[in-house]
């Protein structure tokens, strides 16, 4: 039981280690990084609902 305890306890011990490896992006590069992604979204968004746009007017063209 011992064991485990102290198991336990290095685990810990390691994870905070680990915590302060951690380094964090600032305001800015969150931000830049935040509206690259929202870009890219809408990018996509569009595309994808022009691929499906077409693909319904052929759908609605075979069908009838």
């Amino acid at each position: 039981m011992k064991k485990f305890f102290q198991k336990l306890v290095d685990f810990f011990k390691e994870v905070q280690g680990e915590l302060k490896k951690i380094s964090y992006p600032s305001k800015n590069e969150t931000i830049g990084s935040t509206t690259v992604v929202i870009i890219f979204v809408i990018i996509v968004g569009f595309f994808l609902a022009s691929v499906d746009s077409v693909l319904m007017r052929i759908v609605r063209l075979v069908i009838h």
